[in-house]
């Protein structure tokens, strides 16, 4: 769930499913990669990072990036965590609304934590937001979640899941949380994620709020 995701507690593995010795290395390597990006984007700024200082940073060759991450926006942007969200979704009650079980699933997937975590979810916002290059390979990958949403809740709701209304529906909810970090990006990080990410559902779920604007919405 490009570019809001991050990994929970609850999603950590157990002795039973921990992976094997080669995965394992797989991980490592992949970790190396986004962590040597992360810190020199940090250092030096995205358009100077280039591919072959982050595979000197992790200690791999270029070929080793290309071949886990097809480029360098995918780096910043790629995880694994949609699968273990469209599991969640679809375990919670089955007499929930699903408006509520969107809202609980959606929250988790924002990584709006502290800590390490929520750095890289903050620096994933401000690329979004001030790097073209970045912003157009978002909108070419976050799809990927549009789908797994599409699947969810058309399982939840009995409707086709290729259905035009559900496929606005899920194109709405992915579209709408990526201008949620866009706007949390712009300005400075101020609200909690979570927070925005409940703005955003009450209008997709209810319309637009009575009154006046709040906050930093009021125009100048």
């Amino acid at each position: 769930m490009t570019p809001m995701t991050a990994p929970h507690p609850s999603s950590a593995p157990t002795d039973r499913d921990r992976p094997g010795l080669r995965e394992r290395k797989k991980i490592k390597t992949r970790t190396a990669i986004r962590d040597a990006t992360y810190a020199l984007i940090e250092e030096q700024g995205y358009d100077a990072t280039t591919v072959e200082q982050i595979a000197d940073r992790a200690e791999v060759s270029p070929s080793t990036v290309f071949r886990y991450f097809p480029t360098k926006e995918d780096i910043v942007l790629t995880d694994e965590y949609d699968p273990i969200l469209e599991a969640e979704l679809r375990a919670r009650p089955a007499d929930e609304p699903w408006a509520d079980s969107l809202r609980y699933v959606l929250r988790r997937g924002v990584g709006f934590g502290t800590g390490e975590e929520g750095e890289v979810t903050r620096l994933r916002s401000r690329l979004v937001s001030e790097v073209p290059a970045v912003r157009s390979r978002m909108m070419e990958s976050i799809s990927v979640t549009g789908r797994m949403l599409a699947r969810a809740i058309a399982e939840r709701t009995g409707h086709d899941p290729d259905g035009l209304e559900v496929r606005v529906l899920a194109a709405s909810l992915v579209g709408g949380l990526m201008e949620v970090m866009q706007y949390w990006a712009e300005h400075d990080h101020a609200d909690g994620l979570g927070d925005l990410v409940d703005r955003a559902l009450d209008v997709m779920e209810h319309g637009l709020p009575a009154g006046k604007p709040r906050g930093n919405d009021v125009a100048p």
